[in-house]
């Protein structure tokens, strides 16, 4: 199949996306902005939350729940590739799915939710028939119909209310993400692509709550603030880890060597290098 197909295809069917690399990718990404439900048909998917690794391999399935940093390499495998289907429950789906399907009688009561942003989902015949189905669409260029694709995300939904109680409280639960000190998210997230909204709302506040609360502890702007810590930390790392130009800028995050080159100079005098 990998012969078949170029590098990277990744196919939205409205909010449920097919993924396909090469043997030769190694592909990371981080932050969950929205619940998703991830099945694993060929490679593996590794998940690191506060340093705690889960590997979700063939056949697998993961609930990933929003709002929440988690860093997530999927790795090829050597003839297939990677391929998975990762399903979006976006709130305003979930608000008509509770609206128009949950018996509000039926809710189970004093259940608490998933602590862990990561749960490893048990071998069941729902998730499986689930998946199974949609295996056809690797292989089709036709597009299923919108229709088809929110049947699959209800069923999806109803998959995870069948496998445990505690999927309720997940689901269901319609308030914004509580606010977290906007420092901290920064401190820890800087080198990744992230914009001042996205920022905004990872820290659990609207655009312009945010740049209000930034103005109260920091005379920089946001951008400003992080390009600062990115060279601190770049000159840090230069200085005292013996690493190459080439290497830490992609670390820091910057996304150009040239741009990082003149914005160091212009930060500390002098052209970066290890020497230095």
């Amino acid at each position: 199949m990998a012969s078949e197909r170029p590098d990277t295809q990744v196919f939205n069917y409205y909010d449920i996306f097919f993924s396909y690399y090469s043997p030769e990718q190694c592909i990371c990404t981080t932050m969950i902005r929205e619940h998703m439900l991830v099945y694993v048909y060929s490679g593996t998917i590794e998940l690191t939350e506060n340093n705690i690794k889960t590997v979700i391999g063939k056949g697998e399935c993961v609930f990933l729940r929003r709002d929440n940093r988690v860093s997530m390499i999927k790795q090829p495998d050597a003839d297939a590739g990677f391929r998975g289907i990762f399903m979006t429950f976006k709130r305003n789906f979930l608000r008509e799915f509770y609206q128009q399907y949950i018996d509000k009688k039926m809710l189970p009561m004093e259940v608490e939710k998933h602590k862990p942003s990561v749960i490893k989902l048990p071998g069941t015949p729902d998730i499986a028939s689930l998946f199974q189905s949609m295996t056809p669409y690797f292989d089709s260029d036709k597009v299923p119909a919108k229709e088809l694709m929110q049947l699959k995300l209800h069923e999806g939904v109803y998959s995870l209310l069948n496998i445990d109680s505690r999927f309720y409280p997940a689901l269901f639960d319609f308030t914004e993400p509580w606010k977290i000190d906007i420092l901290d998210f920064m401190e820890d997230n800087y080198m990744f692509d992230l914009s001042v909204e996205e920022i905004a709302g990872f820290t659990g506040r609207s655009l312009a709550t945010f740049k209000r609360d930034f103005k109260k502890i920091s005379p920089l702007s946001p951008q400003k603030w992080l390009i600062d810590k990115r060279l601190k930390v770049a000159y840090d790392k230069l200085r005292n880890e013996n690493i190459k130009v080439s290497d830490v800028y992609l670390e820091v995050g910057f996304k150009n060597l040239s741009h990082f080159s003149s914005a160091f100079k212009k930060q500390f005098g002098f052209a970066p290098s290890v020497e230095n």
